[in-house]
């Protein structure tokens, strides 16, 4: 009788045989014949059950062994300057092997996120496990999908998870990663595209399950590539960080500097102080002193803080995490200003006129210690005359003269008239377990607008301070709306009754007077979604060109570096200027200003859309346990598949798809922004009044699904609830007049 393996013979002839690992090549190795195969091949399916193989087209291989030539991914150099190499075939749930990179000199130059297919040989003694000697480059950044994986029979599909995008994935059993049923999972597009069928993927990270507590905020993370961890030798530099000593500083530690923040607050990195100007000059005057944390102390350039700061540019905000620039024990410690605690600023003392107007400004280099850390609710209230324990003794000495001082520069903005628009934001909080706990909308108060106007302040005296000293920034930039632009602002104001002036040179004024026409009336909300819909978007750049919407001819960004690399690059343009020390704006640093620039633009505008797209995810899990109940809301956009509304309530955004709108066609106008009904009549444009039923609610993809109950106060016309296709609606009506003239053709001729 033919003898059969055992399991582990099976084993180890495939671990000395790494590249003969067919069951033809395994059957001939123990000479295996005839019906003994059927005994090889249930072994071999045991295995593979088992978890000790993976079958891969025709052939097996151990999990946690890489293949002999396979596909690697190249990662950034190492300290001290090695390639090494992630593989993109590894199949085992133990941690992946490393893989060092071995170049001969007639290779190519090779670059992190290069996919190469390569050879690999096993190495022991060595700090890593495997060598790589490249074959041929096969391409970088292929097509990245983040989705939800459903196991099949033959490997299995990956669902992606962004919101409007229905295309599937097909993975191959070989390609899974072991990833399981309902799974969160990035994957990449494996191979050519498909002209037919669905699109083929490999499995490359698995994320766990999708709808676990926090998840929203991680799936944002990965979607939008938001670096979350940091190096080892950024958390080094961090960890190595000390206090600052007084030294040559300015010493500021008496002045009694206070913070205001949200309630919520995950870093402090501005203070403030006012006091009436005694000089007798400037009669009614103020002196406001702001301090912000001196991040340019700790992240020195071409460190590896400082590399890692840049490249992700800003901190990212959710509404259960930060991602923050610097690590915490810069960000929530050495750098962050805590009440009594000696803390390095870069502080500007600026004196304002009793009308508001700054008339000089100095800064320095200091040492402060904030008198106490308040959060904007707390300040209103002890103002208004309910001042707890803690604000109580600062109410006469330290937050009267600062809303003195604000009440000075509200004056001066009048007469600046910056952009006006009435927007809410909105405020999702999540409990312990992960859960939207409530959505509400901010509320806005003095204290708010006070710190915001001496933020303002303090920016614009950091711009006016380097174009003085002739030293190279960023400047923060907003242009004025495009011509186009403006003429469908000035298309929607007239379609509602309201006029915005053509043939003058636009103001922040002119779009102000618009915003208060409208105000109180049923426009109100439109005016202001237009309005804010034709502003370009602001970006940081080398070259002033202004600050359309603040009015202002020249504005940088000072008051945030523990979060905004920007605000770090123009306290180094002012530790330049002023000759404070060596951890300035270095000569490379001022040759790469407009790459930096552009560079921090796009890592702020990949934030907002995270952070969006977060919020999005997390009121659709709110709303999914009120699928079916009705919401009052407003058209909030149109375009030609349906209509966009937002609710009242929560400020979502949700989907009325043209499909749901009844049997009829309906034409979509692009400029006029409608979408009318071919024989109702009935007009859906931007800003109308809308009753809604929550019809589907998907947290994974973030997007609401709606159909119309009302128009502005109205039930829909006879017919149109409840459609079914407009284009099947058109056909439908076509054919019932062709009957109805063929009817009245036979009367005809009968009465003839």
């Amino acid at each position: 009788m033919m003898r059969i393996p055992t399991k582990d013979e099976i084993l180890a002839w495939i671990s000395d045989n790494p590249t003969k690992t067919n069951k033809r090549d395994i059957a001939r190795a123990f000479g295996i014949k005839g019906a003994a195969r059927i005994d090889l091949k249930r072994l071999l399916k045991e295995l593979e059950s088992e978890g000790h193989l993976q079958k891969r087209k025709h052939s097996y291989r151990d999990p946690d062994r890489l293949p002999p030539v396979s596909v690697l991914q190249i990662m950034a150099p190492s300290e001290d300057g090695d390639l090494y190499a992630r593989p993109l075939e590894w199949i085992s749930d133990s941690p992946e092997p490393k893989v060092l990179f071995v170049a001969r000199e007639s290779d190519p130059a090779l670059g992190e996120g290069d996919r190469i297919l390569a050879r690999l040989s096993e190495v022991s003694g060595e700090a890593h496990q495997y060598e790589a000697r490249l074959i041929r480059r096969i391409g970088t950044n292929p097509h990245r999908i983040l989705g939800v994986f459903r196991k099949g029979a033959e490997g299995g599909r990956v669902l992606p998870i962004e919101k409007g995008s229905d295309k599937e994935w097909r993975v191959t059993p070989g390609a899974s990663l072991s990833a399981k049923d309902g799974e969160l999972v990035e994957a990449e597009q494996a191979g050519p595209k498909n002209r037919m069928g669905l699109p083929s993927a490999r499995i490359i990270s698995r994320l766990g399950d999708p709808t676990a507590p926090k998840a929203v905020s991680l799936i944002a993370i990965h979607q939008h590539g938001i670096p979350d961890d940091f190096p080892d030798d950024v958390v080094a530099e961090s960890d190595n960080a000390k206090p600052v000593p007084l030294g040559k500083r300015e010493d500021l530690r008496d002045l009694p500097l206070i913070t205001i923040d949200p309630t919520d607050a995950r870093d402090r990195d501005d203070a403030c102080y006012a006091h009436a100007d005694d000089d007798p000059k400037n009669k009614g005057g103020h002196v406001v002193w702001v301090a912000i944390a001196d991040v340019a102390h700790y992240v020195t350039p071409g460190s590896a803080l400082d590399r890692e700061a840049r490249k992700r540019g800003n901190s990212t905000y959710f509404p259960d995490r930060v991602v923050p620039m610097l690590p915490d024990h810069l960000s929530g410690d050495l750098c962050s200003l805590h009440e009594g605690v000696p803390r390095a600023c870069m502080a500007v003392r600026m004196v304002l006129d009793s009308s508001g107007h700054k008339i000089s400004h100095r800064f320095t280099r200091g040492l402060m210690k904030s008198v106490a850390s308040l959060h904007y609710h707390e300040v209103q209230t002890a103002i208004d005359g309910d001042a707890n324990e803690k604000t109580e003794a600062l109410v006469e000495p330290v937050l009267k003269p600062l809303y003195a001082a604000y009440e000075a520069t509200k004056k001066a903005r009048a007469e600046r008239q910056p952009l006006d628009l009435d927007l809410p934001e909105r405020r999702v909080v999540i409990s312990d377990d992960g859960k939207v706990a409530s959505v509400n909308f901010y509320e806005r108060l003095d204290a708010h607008r006070l710190i915001e106007e001496f933020m303002v302040l303090a920016n614009v005296a950091a711009a006016e301070e380097l174009i003085k000293k002739r030293q190279p920034l960023i400047f923060r930039v907003h242009e004025e709306p495009s011509p186009e632009k403006l003429d469908s602002l000035r298309e929607v104001a007239q379609a509602s009754g309201l006029t915005l002036a053509k043939g003058q040179v636009l103001k922040t004024a002119h779009l102000n007077r618009l915003l208060k026409e409208a105000e109180g009336t049923d426009q109100d909300e439109l005016i202001n979604m237009a309005t804010l819909r034709s502003m370009t978007q602001a970006y940081y750049a080398p070259e002033n060109f202004g600050h359309f919407g603040l009015a202002l001819r020249a504005y940088a960004h000072f008051t945030s570096p523990i979060r905004r690399y920007a605000d770090l690059v123009v306290h180094r343009a002012i530790i330049r200027a002023h000759g404070w020390g060596d951890d300035g704006l270095t000569d490379a640093d001022v040759q790469n200003l407009a790459e930096t620039g552009t560079h921090i633009s796009e890592t702020e505008r990949r934030s907002m859309m995270a952070e969006r797209d977060t919020t999005d995810r997390y009121l659709a899990a709110y709303l999914s346990e009120r699928v079916g109940t009705e919401f009052p809301g407003r058209i909030s956009g149109i375009a030609r598949f349906g209509a966009f509304v937002r609710l009242d309530e929560t400020g979502a955004d949700g989907l009325i798809p043209v499909r749901t709108l009844g049997r009829e066609f309906f034409h979509f106008d692009a400029e006029e922004q409608t979408l009318t009904g071919e024989h109702s009549g009935l007009k859906l444009g931007i800003g109308t009044r809308v009753l809604v039923r929550l019809s589907e609610a998907a947290p994974v993809t973030g997007g609401l699904l709606l159909e119309l109950v009302e128009v502005a106060g109205k039930a829909l016309p006879r017919g149109q609830a409840g459609g079914r296709g407009s284009y099947k609606g058109r056909a439908t009506n076509r054919s019932q007049k062709k009957s109805a003239k063929i009817k009245k053709k036979v009367a005809r001729k009968r009465r003839g």
